[in-house]
């Protein structure tokens, strides 16, 4: 058994993070749950995993409270066009490959028979902001352009999503917007393309969009004050198999009452919670967009994200969210930007 298999397979009795840890593990978006012979009980995706943060389920719970039983499997004998045409029928981007024991002998990935890792997906980055909270050091320059990771923050997110395969980045400026424009140019230095939107006037989030060209496939769309280790291949088929127009990343937050909070009936006093968590999950600043969306975006006509979400909500336009579990941090003030110069290099590397 190769040691790629072997990083995804995962026990019955294995929790939601030791699952977490094999698909991160084994880079394929998915592990395997088998007996003690290796035989095929249920997967996990990396959707499986989300979904169920989404329903307050703790990653130290069974994995059984989120694995898929039964699973689609191909036999060794239907070769790899037959793992193909399983795949493509069911719209599954991984089968397992089993023997006439039903035990786990391989994988196959339908991104094996894509020839280019290059995305085409489009990158849209925030970056017209004036940076309020971060004067006097923004006074002359964008947020963005602050130094994080060696260099320009806005530089280091590129550079982290090139390295997914994309190519392409759409730039959203505004405020001293010359300094993005001066230091990236083109982004030929890069090995990618740039292309600015310019904000005469702020345009908001949503707004700016009206700028770009209309895409032909889902776009992503992110702050560019904030850094984060998520995967973007997996937010991309994740919006694919929500079958959804948009999708908006959430970040989960926990506040804890500083007192002890009461509960009555009455007059009659009925409980009291020591100092209780509360937890939220909020946006994290990232989005996909399909091309349909587009419809609700008026060129020069300001709009901020949320808006265009509560606008598609209103119209019963479907809309999706997606946890994100991966490091993620928003560089709005200066502890923040603190901290994210002091966590780079172990997140991200040198």
């Amino acid at each position: 058994m190769s040691t790629e298999l072997k990083n995804i397979l995962i026990e019955p009795t294995s929790t939601i993070l030791d699952a977490v840890k094999a698909i991160d593990r084994g880079h394929m978006q998915i592990a395997l749950v088998v007996d003690s012979e290796r035989r095929l009980l249920a997967t996990v995706t990396d959707g499986d995993v989300r979904r169920g943060l989404l329903r307050g389920v703790s990653l130290e719970a069974p994995v059984s409270e989120i694995m898929r039983k039964n699973p689609a499997a191909a036999r060794v004998e239907d070769g790899r066009d037959g793992a193909l045409r399983l795949m493509q029928h069911l719209t599954i981007h991984q089968v397992p490959i089993l023997d006439g024991e039903d035990r786990v002998i391989g994988l196959e990935q339908i991104d094996n028979y894509v020839s280019s890792q290059t995305r085409e997906n489009w990158i849209v980055l925030m970056a017209g902001g004036l940076g309020v909270r971060l004067r006097p050091l923004t006074e002359s320059i964008p947020k963005p352009m602050l130094p994080v990771g060696g260099r320009p923050l806005l530089e280091s997110i590129i550079r982290n999503i090139k390295d997914q395969g994309y190519r392409r980045f759409f730039i959203s400026v505004n405020h001293c917007r010359r300094v993005v424009q001066d230091h990236f140019g083109d982004g030929s230095r890069l090995d990618i393309t740039i292309e600015y939107l310019i904000e005469n006037e702020s345009l908001g989030t949503a707004g700016a969009l009206s700028l770009l060209p209309l895409p032909s496939q889902p776009i992503i769309v992110m702050n560019a004050d904030l850094l984060t280790a998520a995967g973007f291949d997996h937010l991309l088929k994740f919006h694919a198999d929500q079958r959804v127009e948009a999708t908006m990343c959430a970040r989960e937050f926990i506040s804890q009452v500083p007192y002890g909070v009461i509960r009555f009936d009455g007059t009659r006093l009925t409980e009291i919670e020591e100092k209780p968590t509360q937890r939220y999950f909020v946006n994290a600043g990232i989005y996909v967009l399909s091309p349909s969306v587009f419809d609700l975006i008026i060129k020069d006509q300001p709009l901020d994200m949320p808006d265009l979400f509560s606008n598609l909500i209103a119209r019963q336009r479907p809309a999706a969210v997606f946890p994100i579990r991966e490091y993620w941090m928003d560089i709005g003030r200066m502890d923040d930007l603190q901290r994210a110069r002091d966590e780079y290099e172990a997140v991200f590397g040198s």
